[in-house]
């Protein structure tokens, strides 16, 4: 490799892939231009260094911008390394990881640079769908060079020294840095929906490895599937009393309890991330309404109510999914839809994204009802009607247009309390039981909660062999 072993961009990459497994590319390209300072200036490897190496024995190409190297600027030279990589990816069908060190467009090439950033848009434009694309900022990402990450299917943070933004802190009218320091790694994770994690540099090279692992080269290997070594029959216990919190639920279904999400602080009460069944890797959204800490105690709470933010982290999630032949299982618990003014300006819009995602993904769909599915929440979530191919239900679900006692105010408005107790108590039973909508086949079959794995594993393992004839068109536009 270039630039020497004491490298940072050099170390990165040294961490991230397999001892001795990294090729360079490039590595005695430098920069063209000579304009103002750049004429007597060294600029090895023109300030970043690409190649390709392995993970677990998976090929991947990989970037790393080299900060001390004109602050890792983006010009011509450095701009075509990294269109370099992103051609060979895709011909390889290997995903293309660029760790971003950079301190902007170098300004001393002008429009030269401008174009560069445009063909690095243009390549991971292409590219989307075809190959995984994963970023991790480990210094400045502004301006320009902010949209890659957010064209990349994956992004980490460093948890200290990422700053990540489109416009400083301070340039934003009323603010500064110390009063919201927008750029900050946790800023961006909680409140922008770029971020899937922050952390060490370590742990983040960690997480890239472990993602890279469970995800699919490419869209032409359908899907990805490894050897199991758990019990597909295993029985998980005590799912009915944490089923608030799907995370737990989802890391006690999977193979060998993994569950990797995505996205992890923004929108918290709708999870995404990655499971194994019968070492099949399978995509899921879930709603949320607690989660617990480390100590099994509540930490947070929340409504059984989609938001705008959790459609469209939901949304995004799918797409990817069914790009890729993940298959895709949702955990329902909607009773309603967030009602504030900041999610009422997005939600109609949020909702029509995810009814979209989900009733366009061609790839294997199961829906697993918790507990509340109720009205039209219910059937963004994943139903038949959208195109799920099976829908579970635990034994104490609900489902319905409403919550009973809701429904009985408004149908005998005016009524005294003992009758509309009574009539609850009739709406309960003839329309608010999952065994009604078994009846009328929304539901395919009521299961207990420590069958859950294996029902769940005999789903995606039948339908592995899914087709679906699509509508000649060139794609949705949701």
């Amino acid at each position: 490799m270039s630039n020497g072993n004491d490298n940072s961009a050099v170390q990165r990459i040294a961490k991230l892939v397999d001892e001795n497994s990294f090729m360079e590319i490039g590595a005695l390209v430098t920069a063209r231009s000579t304009d103002f300072n750049l004429a007597g200036t060294d600029t090895p490897s023109d300030g970043v260094i690409t190649g390709h190496g392995l993970i677990n024995g998976n090929l991947v190409f990989v970037y790393s911008q080299d900060a001390a190297v004109l602050g890792g600027t983006i010009g011509e030279m450095h701009a075509k390394k990294i269109a370099a990589v992103y051609d060979m990816a895709v011909k390889m069908g290997a995903p293309v990881i660029g760790l971003i060190d950079c301190a902007g467009v170098r300004l001393q090439e002008s429009i030269d640079a401008l174009e560069a950033f445009g063909m690095i848009y243009a390549k991971q434009a292409m590219a989307s769908g075809i190959i995984p694309q994963i970023s991790a900022v480990f210094g400045t990402c502004g301006g320009g060079l902010a949209v890659v990450p957010a064209l990349s299917d994956f992004t980490y943070a460093e948890a200290e020294k990422a700053k990540m933004f489109i416009n400083s802190p301070n340039a934003i009218d009323g603010n500064r840095a110390d009063k919201c320091n927008s750029a900050a790694a946790a800023f961006q994770s909680a409140e922008t929906g770029t971020i899937d994690g922050i952390g060490t540099e370590d742990e983040i090279l960690a997480q890239i490895r472990q993602l890279v692992c469970i995800l699919p080269a490419n869209n032409a290997e359908g899907g990805c599937v490894d050897e199991c070594e758990d019990d597909l029959n295993r029985a998980c216990e005590n799912l009915d009393t944490m089923k608030g919190d799907p995370r737990y639920v989802l890391s006690e279904i999977s193979d060998g309890h993994l569950f990797v999400e995505v996205k992890a602080d923004y929108a918290k009460e709708m999870a995404a991330g990655f499971i194994k069944l019968d070492g099949m890797t399978v995509g899921v959204v879930a709603n949320c309404t607690e989660i617990y800490d480390a100590k099994g105690k509540k930490s947070e709470e929340f409504e059984a109510a989609l938001s705008a933010r959790g459609c469209n982290k939901a949304a995004e999630f799918i797409s990817f999914c069914d790009a890729f032949d993940i298959p895709v299982i949702s955990l329902t618990n909607a009773a309603g839809f967030k009602a504030t003014m900041c999610s009422e300006k997005n939600l109609a819009k949020a909702l029509g994204r995810l009814t979209s995602a989900f009733a366009a993904a061609s790839v294997p769909k199961v829906n697993l009802i918790m507990d509340k599915a109720y009205g039209s929440a219910y059937v963004v979530m994943n139903s038949k009607s959208l195109g799920a191919d099976l829908v579970y239900a635990w034994p104490d679900a609900k489902t319905g247009t409403m919550d009973a006692k809701m429904a009985a105010k408004i149908m005998y408005a005016g009524q005294p309390a003992s009758v509309l107790d009574e009539k609850a108590a009739e709406y309960e039973a003839l329309q608010g039981s999952v065994k009604t909508a078994a009846a009328r086949g929304y539901v395919d079959r009521i299961i207990d909660y420590p069958s859950t794995r294996k029902y769940l594993i005999a789903a995606v393992e039948m339908l592995y062999t899914k087709r679906v004839d699509q509508p000649n068109k060139k794609h949705g536009t949701k």
